[in-house]
């Protein structure tokens, strides 16, 4: 896990200066600037539609009795999303937008759900954390 952890924090910013590297010699410093902040900015109105409707839903399942569990996966799933689009990049934000789109949230949420049942089918505990 420590070592997963090492390369994610080393190859996402290698992939982000490249990035911002690359575009900025197409388009100029300025534009990608201008880019990176309005794509920052659709993505939090984005972040705040997507939550909104997320709470009625939760509301709603709440008010009919049931436990709103993929409403609590998708709302995870949105906040991931936000975190992404606020860290600068456009890596980070490809990342953050795929998390927020209700298609691709379906993706990952299944893709979830079939590694969780993978892990419980072994038979031993899952654990996310462990402590040393």
């Amino acid at each position: 896990m420590f070592f997963r952890l090492i390369l994610l924090f080393t190859i996402v910013p290698v992939i982000e200066i490249y990035l911002l590297i690359k575009i900025g010699s197409l388009i100029g410093g300025l534009p990608t600037v201008a880019l990176l902040l309005a794509i920052s900015l659709s993505g939090a109105w984005l972040v705040r539609h997507q939550g909104f409707r997320l709470l009625a839903d939760i509301q709603r399942e709440l008010a009919q009795g049931r436990l709103p569990a993929a409403q609590l996966m998708d709302g995870a799933l949105v906040l991931v999303g936000g975190v992404l689009l606020m860290t600068p990049g456009f890596f980070t934000d490809f990342l953050g937008i795929f998390f927020l789109i209700p298609f691709t949230r379906s993706l990952i949420k299944m893709w979830l759900g079939l590694w969780l049942q993978k892990r419980l089918s072994r038979g031993g505990p899952i654990v996310l954390h462990r402590r040393f």
